[in-house]
């Protein structure tokens, strides 16, 4: 079982969730942009959140299925359209073998995953499938997809052809995903204050009332951001330190960098907070000319935004299987 790559996307590769533990080896995690969206869409077809999914940028890749599939897809809205039909996202989707899936119109957000019942076969390095550009390893042959490209499918953990309606393309089951607390205010971004917080002249009030503007420059290993040029009052240099998904530094230009999923291990610019873990999704949706704030908060609220975003997972994930199990013993 697989799907052939028709036409090519911008950056459109294989990702699971990263791989962790070598850093110490200057080794980054890397994995998928946006993790709730990746995890949602791996929870509506009943796989494994760790399972391989296909990251799509705008303009998107148009795809063939060869085999019966079950899908789903989920971050970006970029119209997906099936054989000419709009089909929805945050939903599992049935499709016919021999089906074109394709992208007409980036609407929201950055970035979008398809998840296929069963998972991709993909290469894995140091315990993960995510692609890692630099070094062209994992994922698919360790690069992004080309035209021609054939991904195979995994062996089907639930036999859902059955499903299949008799003289239908697809078939839309009739559960999906709530998401609505984890992209609210897209552009309102909450972080903690780091250790070099102190080093920005304006106070946090003035520095949460300012917009920053995402530059055309900024990748998946990090966000440059446009501004007021930020004012230094402490010209002392740092060491060099561990950093992080979501890590806030300030350049010498007084403009600041967000770390994202690519990131280097280290840095030695002054790191002004972390985004929280509750908001990496709403940033990895936020593209180039985008606007955002940046608005400082505790660590208790961080944990509390993070916990109940792991508990609305939990209930999708939990919720899905069910609503699967119940259609496949009435089939």
């Amino acid at each position: 079982m697989s799907l052939v790559i028709i036409k090519p996307g911008i950056l459109d590769s294989l990702q699971d969730m990263g791989r962790y533990g070598h850093s110490h080896w200057g080794i980054n995690p890397g994995g998928v942009m946006d993790v709730f969206a990746a995890t949602v869409a791996n929870a509506l077809v009943c796989n494994p959140a760790t399972a391989a999914v296909l990251e799509l940028h705008f303009p998107a890749s148009q795809l063939l299925f060869e085999q019966n599939s079950l899908i789903s897809i989920c971050g970006a809205d970029f119209t997906p359209l099936l054989d000419g039909a709009p089909i929805p996202l945050w939903q599992p989707v049935l499709i016919r073998k021999n089906s074109i899936l394709h992208f007409r119109k980036q609407q929201k957000g950055a970035r979008c995953y398809i998840a296929v019942q069963g998972g991709f076969e993909a290469s894995e390095w140091l315990g993960s499938c995510s692609t890692h550009f630099k070094l062209a390893l994992a994922g698919f042959n360790g690069r992004r997809l080309e035209k021609n490209d054939q991904l195979l499918f995994k062996e089907p953990t639930v036999y859902f052809a059955a499903l299949l309606t008799e003289g239908k393309r697809y078939s839309v089951l009739n559960w999906g995903a709530s998401v609505y607390n984890s992209y609210a205010w897209p552009n309102e971004i909450f972080f903690i204050p780091g250790p070099q917080m102190h080093y920005l002249a304006a106070n946090h009030k003035e520095f949460s009332a300012a917009n920053f503007t995402i530059h055309p420059s900024s990748d998946r290993m990090g966000y440059h951001l446009r501004g007021e040029a930020l004012t230094v009052n402490n010209t002392t240099e740092i060491i060099s330190t561990g950093v992080t998904r979501g890590t806030i530094q300030l350049l010498p230009s007084g403009q600041l960098v967000i770390l994202m999923a690519d990131h280097q291990t280290t840095g030695g610019y002054p790191i002004i907070g972390t985004c929280i873990q509750a908001h990496l999704p709403k940033l990895a949706q936020l593209s180039a000319s985008d606007v955002l704030q940046l608005l400082p908060v505790s660590i208790e609220v961080a944990e509390e935004l993070f916990y109940r975003q792991q508990q609305d997972l939990n209930l999708i994930t939990w919720n899905c299987h069910l609503h699967l199990k119940e259609l496949l013993c009435k089939a």
